[in-house]
């Protein structure tokens, strides 16, 4: 049952990271692009994590909470570079 259960969480995974990427390239305006790439770091957090479980390696959980913050940093990151953007 849990295989069944991992391959259906990887399906949706896929298709969600998919959907991101359209999005990515198709998004009208930049923060619209930005969303997509916070979304698609988040997504990436779920594969690996979905893969440690699978596995059973738990050092990839540690791999995944480094992606995590990263893209947090990016984000913070653009919300910076809207700000100062705007003052000017």
């Amino acid at each position: 049952m849990i295989p069944l259960v991992i391959n259906i969480v990887y399906f949706l995974l896929s298709l969600a990271l998919l959907l991101a990427f359209i999005r990515l390239t198709r998004g009208p305006s930049l923060p619209d692009r930005v969303v997509a790439l916070e979304l698609i770091a988040s997504i990436v957090v779920g594969f690996v994590g979905v893969h440690a479980i699978d596995t059973g390696i738990s050092s990839l959980l540690d791999v995944a909470i480094v992606i995590a913050l990263t893209a947090f940093l990016a984000a913070i990151g653009f919300a910076r570079f809207l700000e100062r953007g705007a003052q000017e």
